[in-house]
């Protein structure tokens, strides 16, 4: 069966720089690990591959052989001209796999802390105007009571059997070796045999902080600020991760938000339509005069520029666009019934158009039946 092409196998041109060659063969490891695919054998498959195009584009003799001749100036099976690797597994990936499952040396591994997310609910008013917020989240911290070390007062932790106190041990997998945390230790290096009561063996005991959070004008649902070093803290040593705050905007009674522009709508009566006249909005700037002209007809809208969200990224102002509804009078007087009846054949009988929309609306419906 031909051999695929290396470039292909790993997802890269011809021309890639030896630093996307890297990341293209780290992705692909992560992936197809067989500690991370256990009974895959496909997924075994496709990481051996990327090994071996990984083995050969990494190196630059390999690589400019690969490129003049193919498979054949780097096959350790052909008569000449092939290279064969003189280093083992370890010595040629050992930098991509601790990328991977983690460096350290004797001793035990340390690990970065987790990213945490937070749901910060906030109102209209506050998410357009910005604000401080205070919020109180659950932390991990050295527990008091072992000083972290996780055993009880008076004990001590002992050196882990499986790997000797190293923290890391080596599996052999078909042709290759592979090193990864000790599976009993979980890569401290060290096993607890009587542990601490109050964190049980954790070392770390679960309390809770107020963090001050600065939230800028105009964010949206879904922003996230970042906290640094806020997440939860590394082990041995390592760097704490960070605690992402998402913004979540509450439900207005009065307005909706689409970008940097705000939706209203303003009921007005049959009379202002008719006549037009000025009506009180309000604004997140405080109340404002509207403007409505004569004639006036339901659903259409009115800009009110600079009314609306100052955008949080670009600084420019949205507008406020007030869309009327006019309100049909409810519960008439026989008198008002009256009038509205004299009003209606004054309508009828005066020759003039009043209604546009309807009179275009039976057009339409006549053009439909013929």
């Amino acid at each position: 069966m031909a051999k695929k092409d290396y470039y292909d196998l790993l997802g890269v041109s011809r021309t890639a720089t030896e630093a996307e060659i890297k990341k293209a063969y780290r992705r692909m490891a992560m992936k197809y690990h067989p500690d991370r695919n256990p009974d895959d054998a496909t997924a075994e498959a496709r990481f051996k591959e990327a090994k071996e195009a990984y083995e050969i584009l990494s190196d630059s003799q390999k690589r400019a052989a690969y490129d003049q001749f193919g498979h054949a100036g780097v096959d350790n099976s052909s008569g000449g001209g092939g290279f064969r690797s003189s280093g083992g597994f370890s010595d040629i990936f050992g930098d991509v796999f601790n990328d991977i499952f983690g460096g350290g040396g004797p001793g035990g591994q340390s690990f970065r802390g987790a990213d945490l997310r937070y749901r910060l609910d906030l109102t209209l008013e506050e998410a357009v105007a910005g604000t401080t917020a205070k919020i109180r989240i659950p932390v991990n911290v050295e527990c008091k009571t072992c000083d972290g070390s996780g055993a009880k007062p008076g004990t001590q932790p002992v050196t882990c059997t499986t790997c000797g106190g190293h923290g890391q041990v080596r599996i052999q997998q078909g042709f290759f070796t592979v090193q990864q945390a000790c599976p009993h230790c979980r890569g401290t290096g060290q096993m607890i045999q009587d542990p601490c009561h109050d964190c049980h063996g954790q070392g770390v005991v679960q309390e809770h902080k107020t963090l001050s959070v600065k939230v800028p004008a105009g964010v949206n649902t879904g922003d996230r600020i970042r906290l640094a070093g806020e997440g939860e803290a590394g082990s041995r040593g390592a760097p704490a991760g960070d605690l992402y705050v998402e913004v979540a905007v509450k439900r207005h009674d009065v307005f909706t938000r689409d970008g940097n522009n705000l939706f209203a709508d303003v009921p007005i009566s049959f009379t202002t339509a008719c006549l037009g006249g000025e009506l009180q909005v309000p604004t997140l700037q405080g109340k404002a005069v509207l403007k409505v002209p004569e004639g006036t007809q339901t659903g259409q809208q009115f800009k009110m520029r600079g009314k609306g969200v100052k955008s949080v990224r670009t600084g420019e102002v949205g507008d406020l666009m007030c869309r009327v509804i006019i309100e049909t009078p409810v519960k008439l007087s026989k008198k008002q019934k009256e009038l509205l009846q004299e009003f209606a054949e004054t309508m009828e009988g005066s020759g003039a158009t009043h209604s546009p929309k309807h009179e275009s609306w039976l057009d339409a419906v006549k053009r439909f039946f013929e």
